[in-house]
This record gives structure tokens, sequence and C-alpha cells, in this order.
């Protein structure tokens, strides 16, 4: 996997649940359990802004990149 998310982490040390943080972003908690599991294809800015924004976190404390290159040849 090239991208790693570290969600569970940033979660925990906010206190806070994956269905509170659905409930404040807006999004589904199937859609975050997809995000969480680092299974998502793609996934919107305007949702990863609001997920930093009420996290208090930067893009870099959730997403991380491997330095693989992943390749899909769907």
């Amino acid at each position: 996997m090239a991208i790693l998310v570290h969600l569970e982490d940033i979660l925990k040390d906010r206190g806070m649940t994956g269905k509170e943080l659905c409930a404040l972003v807006g999004i589904t908690e199937a859609n975050l359990s997809i995000l969480r599991s680092g299974k998502a294809k793609g996934v919107r800015f305007s949702t990863i802004n609001k997920i930093c924004w009420y996290l208090k976190c930067d893009v870099g404390d959730i997403l991380k990149f491997d330095g693989n290159l992943e390749v899909d040849d769907e």
C-alpha cells in the first residue's frame, strides 16, 4: 500500500469516535471505514479539509507515503 492512513491513533488521541467524526464531517460510517482501512481509491479534498479541521491536525498526520508506487490495473 503506497498511502498509509493513521486516523485510528489521531481519533484515540483526541478522544473522539469514528461516529462522532462522521457526524461532524458529513460522511457515512461506511466511507470512514473504507478510508481507515486504507482501501479508499480516492478522497475529496473537502473531506480531508474537514477531517483535519475537526481533529486539529495536518494532512501529513493522517496520510503518509510509504515510498512504494502502487499500480492499479483496474
